[in-house]
């Protein structure tokens, strides 16, 4: 996927615009102006050297004290200048980082995109992209183009003091008199050309192999996670040894790759080396011949010299940045890409609306990729209070009509509406976020939003009320409880909730049939008004429930 200029400046623009922008605008005046002020303090070492030689080879013993003064408050310079600007730069970084994070987040959590992404298959690792790839463009964005913006005030300031001191170069060419003015910046120039030309011939390849080891890094990662998220299943089926050859694999990609970037980052680092080394050369040869002719002093020459190699830095960002601006187009590429991944998630699927109190299903049809019919829904009608039970063989896409209804599966027609209130669809395994017990059973809701004792309340009513204790307790809850625990605590949400409609897909099936129904007499007791739709194989579950629908096929009218 080829990577346009337009594609960037997409990427970066939409922070200076937004409504942190005069925030952002007065940082980024305020860096450019300590940096305008370093080169200030630059121009004065130049002149400071200068005086410096001439007053040790003039054995100027006041002078020489001067410069020392002077040097002082250079230092000084470079010191209060040099880190407040690093320390605007970095409160930069992180207010981009922060509002263009929570613009992605946006993105990528609304509509579903990180569903459909997920199901899609369309984009790898979109957390690193979100947490890694966004930070390496905020922060290395705004240190490369600020560092070009200095290179370049560096480049106008030090080449007009070094045309004007280097003055013309004179020589005869077949009895004609050539003369080069600010000779000293041309061959500057040149040699910055010459340079950056060379880096990029020998390290062109870097973008692709660098995006690879990006790749490589988070799907080893990737892995690791699933290993310590599914712990208890790895350590029941003894799955070590594989476990433990996937990742063997999986680093064995990140070490062949790094191979790679090894062999660019060999050539490169050689040809910076060899780039800035005879830098230092090259000027003392053009300068020397002057020196012993008598044209310029010592000082003269260490300023020219100075001022050189202030010249070919400045026009050598381009070769002192290459590997940072290597990393940073692969991160704009996989940037592009995820925005093109959360473009395309718009799905069709059943047109679903929420109006009144009753669940309307009509011809509702649930297919798969290709095309193959599962099952329909002709015609059905639910009012408050109504309970019906969705069954049938395994395999039959009862799960897929649960994920069509909820707006996940998109190779669905037909129209749904749907009450206006509440709606709550409850998978077997139901997420418990990171955090207390408490928020846990609030989720998808806020703590503030539910009380302690409604939720104490609600816990003891499904049998859990022994975790009263621990209610306000951090842990990682998935993994602390068990099956049939994360089961109850999803009708202690229900409780707590208080949903119109509520979907839910074989939520007992870590229960026995007496808690199971005791669970499903607390939904009729305490939520007689709620539309309860089941989809479930226990024959236990007809008793609590009026209708039935036996999937594929057609709905049996209440008896």
């Amino acid at each position: 996927m080829k990577l346009s200029t337009r594609d960037v400046w997409r990427l970066v623009s939409p922070y200076w615009v937004s409504e942190d922008r005069w925030r952002a605008y007065a940082l980024l005046g305020t860096i450019v102006g300590l940096d305008v002020f370093l080169t200030y303090i630059g121009v004065r070492q130049t002149y400071w050297q200068k005086n410096f030689f001439d007053a040790l080879v003039e054995r100027d013993l006041n002078g020489f004290w001067r410069q020392m003064l002077e040097l002082g408050f250079i230092i000084a310079g470079i010191v209060v200048a040099g880190t407040a600007r690093v320390w605007f730069e970095q409160a930069l970084q992180m207010r981009w980082r922060g509002w263009v994070t929570n613009t992605y987040l946006a993105r990528w959590l609304g509509g579903r995109a990180y569903w459909h992404m997920q199901h899609n298959g369309c984009v790898d690792n979109p957390d690193q992209r979100i947490a890694e790839d966004l930070r390496i463009m905020a922060s290395d964005t705004l240190r490369l183009s600020v560092g070009a913006l200095n290179y370049v005030v560096d480049f106008f300031t030090f080449a007009t003091m070094l045309w004007g001191l280097a003055g013309a170069l004179s020589f005869a060419v077949a009895g004609a008199q050539v003369q080069i003015p600010g000779y000293m910046m041309w061959a500057a120039v040149l040699y910055a050309l010459i340079g950056s030309m060379m880096i990029e011939w020998i390290g062109r390849g870097l973008v692709p192999v660098d995006y690879q080891q990006q790749r490589r890094e988070a799907d080893f990662r990737y892995l690791l996670v699933r290993v310590r998220e599914n712990a208890a299943a790895v350590a029941l089926w003894r799955g070590e040894r594989t476990e433990s050859n996937g990742l063997a694999g999986a680093f064995d990609g990140i070490r062949r790759n790094w191979g790679e970037v090894m062999r660019y980052t060999k050539r490169i680092t050689a040809m910076n080396a060899l780039y800035v080394q005879s830098s230092m050369l090259l000027p003392y040869l053009i300068t020397g011949p002057r020196y012993f002719a008598g044209d310029i002093s010592v000082g003269t020459l260490m300023q020219l010299n100075s001022l050189f190699n202030r010249v070919r830095g400045a026009l050598s960002w381009f070769v002192y940045r290459y590997k940072d601006l290597a990393l940073l187009r692969s991160v704009f590429h996989r940037l592009h890409q995820f925005e093109r991944a959360v473009g395309e998630t718009v799905h069709h699927g059943l047109q679903r609306t929420f109006a009144g109190s009753d669940l309307i299903l009509d011809v509702v049809q649930v297919s798969l990729p290709d095309g193959r019919t599962l099952g329909c829904v002709d015609h059905l009608h639910l009012s408050p209070g109504d309970r019906l039970l969705i069954h049938g063989a395994s395999g039959t896409g009862k799960s897929l009509l649960f994920s069509s209804l909820a707006g996940l599966w998109p190779v669905a027609t037909g129209a749904v509406r749907m009450p206006q209130g509440r709606v709550v669809f409850v998978g077997q395994a139901s997420y418990l976020p990171v955090g207390t017990l408490h928020a846990c059973v609030a989720y998808p809701g806020s703590i503030e939003e539910t009380g302690p004792t409604e939720v104490a309340a609600a816990l003891v009513a499904v049998g859990l009320g022994d975790l009263l204790g621990e209610l306000e307790k951090v842990a990682e809850w998935s993994t602390r409880l068990s099956p049939g625990e994360r089961q109850r605590l999803a009708f202690a949400r229900l409780l707590v909730q208080k949903p119109d409609l509520v979907f839910l897909d074989e939520v007992t099936s870590a229960l026995d049939t007496e808690a199971e129904a005791t669970l499903y007499a607390l939904l009729a007791e305490r939520l007689p008004r709620c539309i309860v739709i089941s989809i479930a194989h226990r024959p236990s579950l007809h008793a609590w429930h009026g209708r039935n629908l036996r999937w594929p096929g057609k709905n049996v009218p209440r008896p």
